[in-house]
This record gives C-alpha cells, structure tokens and sequence, in this order.
C-alpha cells in the first residue's frame, strides 16, 4: 500500500475495539505544530527592524495568514469531510512547513512580499486545513461530550505558543551569537530570522506526521457504550437532526454566531498579536520599561497557557452549562475586563497579567466551544464543512483585530516609545465589539425543522405520496 492509499478515508476507519483516547493526541500533534502563529509577537520587533518597516506592514503577515485560515477551512471544508482528516492532515503539514520555507527566503532576500507569499498565504493554508482535520472526527468519536472533545484538540492550538515562544528565543540566540533575549534592546538577525523559519518548518513537519499516521475514524454506526442519542433530546438548542452546510449558510443561527465568534477573536487577536511588546509599553516610562524583553516573552508563553486552559476547562464546562450561557459569559464578563484593562491595567504587572489571562481564557474557550454549538445546532452530519465556512468569521476577525492596535499605536508613536496611554482607545474599542456579540448570542434560537435533513424513513414516505 502506498503513501496515497495509506492516506484515503477508507483505510483510516478504526477496527473494533479501538480506543477513542488514542484519537485526542493525534489531534493535538497538528495543533500544536499549528499554533506557533500565537508565538509571532517573539520576534515581530527584529521583523521589523530587519525589513525597516512598520508594526502595521509586519502584522499585515499574521493577518494573511489568518485571512487564508478562514478561507482555507471554508473551501476545503467539504473536501475534509469527503477525504478524511489523515489525507488532510499530511495536507496540512505539507502547506505549513512549505510557508515557513518561503518565509525564510523572503527574509534572506530582504523580500518583505515573500514572508506574505509564504508565512502568510502558504502558511495560512495549512493553517486552515490543519485547524479543521481532527475537529469533525473527534465530535463523532465524542458525541456524549463534544466540548470536552474539540476542547481537547483545540486547546493545542491555544498552546502552540507555549512551545513556540522559547524555542524561538533559544534558536535565535543559537543562530545570533549577538542576539541576547535578557536585553530589551536587542533585536536578532535577518540570518537568525532564517535559521528560526527552516528549523521550525522542518521540525513541525515531523511532529505533525505524527498526528498524520495516528488518526482514526469511527466504523459506521459506532457509538460510545453506554451512550443513547435521544438522552440529547432534553437539552435546550440541541438537536439530533442533521443539516446540511448548504443549508446551514441560509440559517439566521449561522450567522448569528459567525457574529459572536467574529467579536469574540476581534477582541482578542490584537491583543494577542501585540502581546509581547504591549506589556513592555504598559509599563514604560521615561523612554524605558520596567519589563525586559524575555519577561515579556514569557508573558506571551503565560497568555498561551490560559489560552490553552480556556478552550479545554470552559468548552468542558459547556457540556453541563450550555453552549449559549458560557458565550454570555465570555461575552458580557470579557466587556467588564477589557474595560479595567483600559482603566486600570497599569496600576501593576499583577493586574495587567491577571486581566490580560482571564481574557485569553475567554478567547481560547470561544474557539474550543463553537465546535460543538455547531454541532448542537446543525448536528454531525457535515459539522466540518460547516465549521470551516464559519472560521470565516476568523479571517475577517485576523483583519479587523490587529488592524484596530496597529492602527491606534502607529498615530501614537514609533515602537519603544509608546505607552499605556496609546492603548485604550483600542481596548474601549474592543468592549463595544463585544457588545455586539453579546446581543448576537442572546438572539439564538433552534434551528427550524425545515432545515433538516430528511431521515431515510421521511424520504421514503414522501417518496410514497408522491407515487
């Protein structure tokens, strides 16, 4: 059998007997390859002090890459569903390691156009196809706790930038002899940058096969032991119809929730993007701040670690709450906390970090849940096909997010000299989008039966009548 048969759908099927715990980890092998977007903020000063550009032209390559997720995972949703997640997974991983390779001649030339081509567009491709692969398999392995499930998976996504944000750090201080993460002032090498993109590329490559050759889909007809279907019959907004993705698009309760995901990321992906130097700035003063680079680099690896915790502890806590009141709460607590960041944020690095990781908590639960409010909603069917024509909302969130600090912190000041000042029109900004998710999420209702899917025992009958 061939690396292409090895691939197809059909010989991913699980054989009796298989554990579905082995499943998670193969997931979380691609997430967390994937999630070294979170970990750009590392090195995005040397970027752009080695291209002599600005923080807009350089987050412009995080929003490429963002924009092509969404885009990614909105066309190529049904060919994941069709092909299966180990044929999409490899795909994934060929696409991801290809962005990092053309990212790192666009540095090596000086080519700014390049690291868009390759971390941004390239990159962001295997982005999207890696980010949806494992989500619809681990829904139907799990569907007595499909927010424990896509919480399991997701969370590694969340968590990449734990991994990422050192390494970066230790690689570039191996390749730059004269690159020092202790000293605020420092700023690696176009050399380092290229070194950092080829080893990383290479070495995600070989962690996501991994994940690759370890998946596995249920046999037709399997379910948990011990698991009834219409035990789901009970719980508000769940339904055990199906819809179709061709369907679901022409639903209000589609696009009330790409609203409410659409706030949710906005909020807190220019946040996350700028999170590295926003804590230095918080806290600068008299040109220089209290925070030296490599505690702000923790600080990013600190906000990965409740990004990581908030998609698996609050998406598991949906199970027994409801998908609808934690997104009231992500919602309607993340307008309270992002306006005390503005205010008050600076009084001390205890309050900005703790506000800072509660809000990350939010952010990364919001991506973990909507899998199976999805799921709840529109059932199993073609959950990955509608997932990914949600994470549009993603896409056009990676724009709008960093564009409002960029935008706001370029009419302030140049890098190094800003302070918390600068920030808050953005963050106040911030709790007025999330006002608007807010009221999305409470304008949710089930989704009409005219929607569904006809059963075989419906079609048959209609089938009859028409005769």
């Amino acid at each position: 059998m061939g690396i292409g048969s090895a691939l197809d759908r059909e010989h991913t099927i699980a054989p009796p007997g298989y554990s579905r715990w082995l499943i998670p980890p193969a997931a979380l092998a691609v997430h967390l390859c994937i999630g070294q977007a979170y970990a750009t903020s590392v090195y995005k000063t040397s970027l752009v002090q080695h291209f002599e550009t600005s923080q807009t032209a350089i987050g412009v390559i995080f929003s490429i890459a963002i924009v092509m997720l969404g885009l990614s995972a909105a066309i190529g949703g049904t060919w994941v569903e069709r092909n299966g997640p180990r044929k999409a997974m490899f795909v994934s991983a060929c696409f991801w390691a290809s962005g990092f390779a053309v990212g790192a001649l666009g540095i090596a030339t000086g080519q700014l156009w390049l690291v868009y081509l390759g971390y941004g567009v390239v990159g962001g491709i295997g982005l999207g196809i890696g980010y949806i692969s494992p989500v619809s398999t681990l829904i139907k392995w799990f569907p007595d706790r499909p927010g424990l499930a896509t919480g399991l998976a997701i969370m590694g996504f969340g968590g990449g930038a734990l991994v990422a944000s050192p390494l970066s750090r230790q690689l570039l201080s191996m390749y730059d002899a004269g690159y020092d993460p202790k000293v605020s002032s420092s700023v690696a090498g176009g050399g380092a940058l290229v070194g950092l993109f080829l080893t990383l590329g290479a070495g995600y490559f070989l962690v996501m096969m991994f994940g690759v050759f370890n998946i596995r889909v249920p046999a037709p007809g399997w379910t948990p032991a011990g698991f009834d279907p219409a035990s789901v019959k009970a719980k508000p907004l769940v339904t055990t119809a199906n819809v179709s993705a061709a369907n679901a698009i022409r639903t209000p309760q589609f696009w009330l929730l790409w609203t409410v995901l659409f706030c949710n990321v906005t909020a807190g992906i220019g946040i996350l993007e700028q999170a590295s130097p926003m804590i230095q700035d918080f806290f600068r003063s008299d040109g220089k701040s209290s925070v030296a680079v490599a505690a702000a680099a923790g600080f990013v690896g600190l906000l990965s670690v409740f990004n990581m915790a908030g998609r698996f502890a609050w998406s598991s806590t949906s199970d027994v709450i409801g998908r609808k009141p934690i997104y009231a709460m992500y919602l309607g607590v993340g307008m309270l906390l992002y306006f005390l960041l503005a205010s008050i944020g600076s009084s001390s690095t205890l309050v900005f970090v703790a506000l800072a990781a509660v809000i990350l908590s939010f952010y990364g639960g919001g991506f973990a849940t909507v899998p199976a409010y999805l799921r709840d909603l529109f059932g199993t069917y073609q959950v990955g096909a509608i997932h990914g024509r949600l994470l549009t909302a993603w896409s056009l969130a990676g724009v709008a997010g960093p564009l409002i600090i960029n935008g706001f912190l370029d009419r302030e000041g140049k890098p190094g000299t800003l302070t918390a000042d600068a920030y808050r029109p953005a963050l106040f900004t911030m709790v007025g989008v999330l006002a608007i998710g807010f009221i999305a999420n409470l304008l949710i209702r089930p989704v009409a039966e005219r929607h569904h899917e006809k059963t075989e025992s419906e079609s048959a009958e209609t089938a009859g009548s028409n005769a």
